[in-house]
């Protein structure tokens, strides 16, 4: 007995984890500065923080209530009916709701090159094919409506990355409408918005009211502090409302990530920190940092640094994590998160001796 064929589908690749490369080098993980997986560097909200202790003992019971309160508190915050709001574990919970309620065996999906491997990784899941529209780092990975629409071919899903993961860059939201009206009537445009906060465009999510063809993911995950919880949701046409409960994975969202959630949304300032904080680091990063750097509306700054392996292996050995990413596609590049101003400053000066040191082998 062995599992399906799997062979189409390639495994997900993390970030490294702070406690995995702190056991390989034999210190402790406070000597590591963690740049790897767009992590919050400010932790999560205080407010989130006490939710945690004050539910803790309630952990035993299935989380009904605070799933219905994070709902109707999210509904509330996007002037959307709470129908829409698809609560979900993470982000990736709602695409794989989205793929549940839209994918039929052989229909397609299209998404970006490079981009999130999951959008792919779902679809296959539900035995869909996969289809992508190349971002070039020619052109600092401009997403145009003309880019995407030349490679549709009439998909059952299009997704958008606003802003893009690795490389940071937007795509308008007039470029969003031209898309979703260009597209077939039975075409969901799906727009990523996990790194939304930091950027200085508006999200699509207003577009969802005005039609039944886009659909917004969000996380709290990034800006809010609470990857360690797991806990996104989507924001659906008012017409795919009642699909939920139908797609949902019972009780997929906890009661504790629920609660953090909720008091999370009502501390704006921990945001607005964690938001001012990634933005001087982005400046840092792209002024400081010796190599090609690509404008980031992210909470991270991707460089093209040449080996981006052995940039992130000597990183590593000089107490840096960074994230390689050939996995993207891109093995001349490395994603760096957005740390404090003290990690960051710090970070950049101990890349900026790896790339002197590399440098002759380059040239050589």
């Amino acid at each position: 007995m062995q599992p399906r064929d799997l062979s189409d589908h390639s495994p997900y690749v993390p970030g490294r984890g702070v406690e995995e490369v702190a056991r390989e080098l034999g210190i402790d993980r406070s000597e590591l500065i963690t740049l790897s997986s767009n992590e919050n560097p400010h932790g999560p909200s205080p407010a989130a923080v006490e939710a945690i202790r004050e539910h803790a003992d309630r952990v035993n019971t299935y989380p009904k209530s605070s799933h219905a309160d994070l709902t109707d508190r999210i509904a509330e915050e996007w002037d959307v009916a709470a129908e829409q709001v698809w609560v979900s574990p993470g982000a990736d919970g709602s695409i794989d709701y989205l793929s549940r309620a839209a994918l039929e065996p052989d229909d397609r999906v299209l998404v970006p090159d490079p981009g999130f491997a999951y959008y792919a990784m779902s679809a296959r899941y539900h035995h869909a094919g996969v289809e992508t529209y190349p971002l070039s780092i020619d052109d600092g990975f401009t997403q145009t409506a003309e880019r995407v629409l030349s490679a549709y071919g009439g998909e059952r899903i299009v997704y958008l990355t606003s802003p893009h993961n690795p490389s940071g860059s937007v795509i308008p939201l007039a470029a969003i409408e031209t898309i979703a009206d260009a597209t077939a009537e039975e075409t969901l445009v799906v727009v990523d918005e996990a790194y939304g906060e930091f950027a200085d465009v508006d999200s699509a999510i207003p577009l969802v009211n005005d039609r039944d063809d886009v659909a917004v993911l969000r996380t709290f995950s990034k800006a809010y502090g609470l990857a360690g919880l797991r806990i996104g949701y989507s924001v659906v046409p008012e017409a795919w409302g009642e699909a939920y409960a139908r797609v949902n994975t019972p009780f997929a969202a906890s009661e504790l990530a629920c609660r953090a959630a909720l008091a999370a949304l009502d501390d704006p300032d921990h945001v607005a920190e964690s938001v001012e904080t990634a933005r001087w680091a982005r400046e840092h990063v792209s002024n400081e940092l010796d190599a090609e750097t690509f404008e980031s509306a992210g909470n991270f700054v991707l460089a093209r640094v040449g080996d981006g392996s052995a940039v992130a292996e000597a990183a590593r050995e000089r107490g840096v994590i960074v994230r390689d990413c050939t996995s993207f596609g891109l093995p001349d590049c490395v994603r760096i998160s957005t740390g404090t101003r003290e990690d960051t400053r710090e970070a950049v000066e101990r890349l900026n001796d790896v790339l002197a040191d590399l440098e002759p082998e380059a040239e050589a």
